[in-house]
């Protein structure tokens, strides 16, 4: 498989390429326009097959794309290889608003092709490990509350920046029934003058409250994640380590030692599903309709918070 990489910055070299180029059987091709980047990552990686405008990789003869630039690329350059029948992985936000993203899909689904997100924090080997039934939306019934905190340090924002760039990756890992509305949603959010410094959002799905968080003017830079099951309960403090309250006794819970921290971020994982889905040739229709709910229904906060 002959897999391009665009835009080489922060993401693409901490988290895909070190995952990426060690997998067998994948012929990497390099596409960026900053000439000093793309020279230091063929010397790292030994990778000489190098390009500077992603439309010249069609003569390189790609079988799938994956897109790191920056958000509001990602409708251009999505729909350029979209267009020539490429499989294409584009980093979340798959854009900063929820037209573009309903017609990004409607263009792989005329060209019957897979559009993948890179949502990272589906694959979380711990937490999938002791909350195995919450990334399939026909077991987790007996999932009675599921809370993901993220927060940052000193980083108010613009609201549409706030809310595609990072509020959705708790919005969308307590998406776990693909809702696409504010019915029924308990939405509150602080402000610091135009800055957009906190957001909570709260619904219940049948029996299971869902709450996610996100407060950029924290004291740290820190994720957590609550989750409970009748009379067994989880809480984590990070990717690899967290505790478990069952039986009215507490136990440590953790990755085992050595677990490589890109697979303990998810990022493996992701990358070898995605992977199979190019092999496969179609993403499954509970992942588009996540996908797209997730953007919808971040694109439903922005209006509600902009409205006030």
């Amino acid at each position: 498989m002959k897999l391009a990489i665009i835009g080489l910055g922060d993401i693409a070299q901490k988290a895909h390429l070190p995952v990426i180029t060690q997998i067998s059987g994948l012929e990497v091709v390099l596409c960026t326009r900053d000439k000093n980047t793309l020279r230091k990552l063929s010397k790292l990686y030994r990778i000489d097959q190098l390009y500077s405008d992603y439309r010249d990789l069609m003569k390189a003869g790609i079988d799938a794309v994956m897109i790191h630039s920056s958000t509001v690329s990602h409708l251009e350059i999505a729909t350029f290889f979209l267009q020539r029948g490429i499989p294409t992985f584009v980093d979340k936000p798959l854009a900063d608003n929820a037209f573009d993203c309903e017609t990004l899909y409607e263009l792989a689904a005329k060209h019957q092709q897979p559009l993948y997100l890179g949502f990272n924090r589906r694959f979380i080997p711990l937490y999938n490990q002791y909350l195995p039934t919450v990334q399939n939306a026909k077991e987790h019934s007996s999932l009675l509350s599921l809370r993901w905190e993220k927060n940052r340090f000193n980083q108010p924002g613009d609201i549409r920046t706030f809310i595609f760039d990072d509020f959705i990756h708790p919005l969308d890992s307590i998406n776990l029934d693909a809702k696409n509305n504010l019915d029924d949603v308990y939405l509150t959010w602080q402000s610091q003058g135009q800055q957009l410094s906190r957001v909570d959002i709260q619904w219940q799905q049948q029996n299971t409250l869902l709450h996610a968080s996100m407060d950029r003017v924290y004291g740290a830079t820190k994720e957590r994640i609550s989750a409970s099951y009748e009379n067994d309960a989880f809480e984590f403090d990070s990717f690899v380590s967290g505790k478990r309250w069952q039986n009215n006794q507490e136990s440590a819970i953790a990755l085992p030692d050595w677990t490589p921290m890109l697979t303990g971020k998810g990022f493996t994982g992701m990358i070898d599903d995605w992977l199979r889905v190019v092999e496969k040739g179609k993403l499954a229709p509970s992942v588009v309709e996540r996908n797209l709910a997730t953007h919808q229904l971040a694109e439903l906060i922005c209006h509600k918070i902009l409205a006030e």
